[in-house]
């Protein structure tokens, strides 16, 4: 079984607040309680992301500052949840004016930190209007990114083959399905986070 070492670093509210220490950068985008929080748990084997039954709560983004089987150290990065309304258009403002300046970083290097966006959609939900936004606009970043579907162990056997051929046809793209409950799809995880690691990402494209 591989070594994972994993520890949370800190909470960003803006660019301020980022870690100094730069990093290559996974992130999980996804609606608010979409399973992120347990996913990370599950990846790590460690209970270093807080979960809450409350959607919404959380607006800032989560840094983890992880390493597996003695490979380079790597940023995973929890962005806060969409699709919840709990502080309104304050709360939207915020959340657009973070993931902007998320990912339109460049680093000394003159590179974006961003290796790879995983976009989190609940299985039991293909479809979702605020999944399908978030997609598109994923599409005109320039990181890496890909779709998993979470809480695969939810459904059922005839549910898991329609849903999935639901989620594909809306993202136009192959789908990983995962369940931090069950495990499967973890090691596949593992296998996609390491292979975007190896990329090295275009810089950031100002004019979007």
């Amino acid at each position: 079984m591989a070594r994972i070492s994993a520890e949370f670093v800190t909470s960003a509210a803006g660019p301020g607040s980022f870690p100094k220490e730069e990093l290559p950068e996974i992130t999980f985008v996804g609606r608010s309680n979409v399973g992120k929080s347990s996913l990370i748990n599950a990846l790590v084997r460690s209970q270093i992301a807080r979960t809450s039954a409350a959607p919404g709560k959380t607006r800032l983004a989560n840094f983890y500052r992880l390493r597996r089987d003695g490979d380079a150290p790597f940023y995973l990065v929890d962005l806060p949840g969409y699709g919840y309304a709990r502080g309104g258009d304050k709360a939207a403002a915020e959340f657009d004016a973070l993931v902007g300046a998320y990912f339109h970083r460049v680093g000394r290097d003159g590179f974006s930190p961003v290796r790879g966006a995983f976009l989190l959609v609940d299985s039991r939900h293909p479809g979702l209007e605020s999944d399908r936004r978030a997609w598109a606009w994923l599409e005109g970043q320039d990181a890496e990114h890909g779709v998993v579907a979470t809480k695969i162990d939810k459904l059922t056997r005839a549910e898991r083959q329609r849903h999935l051929r639901e989620v594909e046809a809306h993202h136009q793209g192959p789908v990983l399905p995962v369940s931090a409950v069950s495990g499967e799809g973890l090691d596949e995880l593992w296998k996609l986070i390491a292979s975007l690691l190896r990329r090295q990402p275009p810089p950031p494209n100002r004019n979007k």
